[in-house]
């Protein structure tokens, strides 16, 4: 598995190895770099605190390989903030993720079985709780206008107090999870059952931007003409 960023023995400090898929020999798998390029990754998972911007970031690196985006939000909830049944959340996310190539965003404990064992790669967005804060007050702020105007055109207002309801769990959840799922993703990737997966780890927008800037340049550089 590979980490990234800080010196050795700090947390995201780089590991040297990177193990192929238990179900395949380590040399049908090329090493793969996430922090320094994409090449060789195919199936992206984006994960992150509430509020990091695990979408954003998915639906940009999907652009940029050219592949699809599966949100897994958007298979669970449904209009007015319903919400699908497990069994039907499952075979909903197995069916996405049946391709061999995508990016995915999300933490849903639910199907975690069933996305890591296909991905190859994580982009883990580690930031601290004050940018997470931050991102769910704009977003609440921008979602809240948006179904204002909504109601004041349409005289509906049903959805109003869900929106306000979903925007104080999302503050709540940001703040409970915050130290316990830096330990779990940290407990999860050490797992030899994860051992498949190359990590990268960044630990603010910034780092992210810098990254994101990185990749794209490197999947958009055509791999040198080997002579004849």
């Amino acid at each position: 598995m590979t980490h990234t960023s800080g010196p050795p023995g700090a947390p995201g400090a780089q590991a040297p190895a990177v193990h192929a898929q238990p179900d395949r020999p380590a040399t049908a798998r090329p090493r793969r770099e996430p922090m320094q390029t994409l090449a060789g990754c195919d199936r992206i998972v984006v994960v992150g605190r509430t509020g990091s911007g695990k979408t954003t970031l998915a639906r940009e690196l999907a652009v940029v390989l050219g592949v699809p985006h599966v949100e897994l939000d958007a298979l669970y909830f449904g209009p007015e903030f319903s919400t699908a049944p497990l069994d039907v959340l499952r075979e909903r996310t197995s069916s996405a993720i049946a391709g061999e190539q995508w990016v995915t965003d999300g933490n849903k404990r639910a199907v975690r079985d069933l996305v890591w064992p296909r991905a190859d790669t994580i982009i883990w967005l580690d930031y601290s709780l004050a940018v997470s804060l931050w991102r769910l007050g704009r977003r609440a702020r921008r979602r809240t206008a948006q179904l204002s105007a909504e109601a004041a055109r349409t005289g509906r207002r049903g959805a109003l107090p869900r929106q306000l309801l979903a925007a104080a769990r999302g503050v709540l959840t940001a703040l409970r999870s915050h130290a316990g799922q830096r330990r779990e993703y940290a407990r999860a990737f050490s797992d030899p059952a994860n051992s498949h997966l190359a990590v990268a780890r960044l630990g603010s927008p910034r780092a992210t931007h810098e990254w994101l800037a990185r990749v794209s340049t490197a999947a958009a550089t055509p791999p040198p003409v080997k002579p004849a």
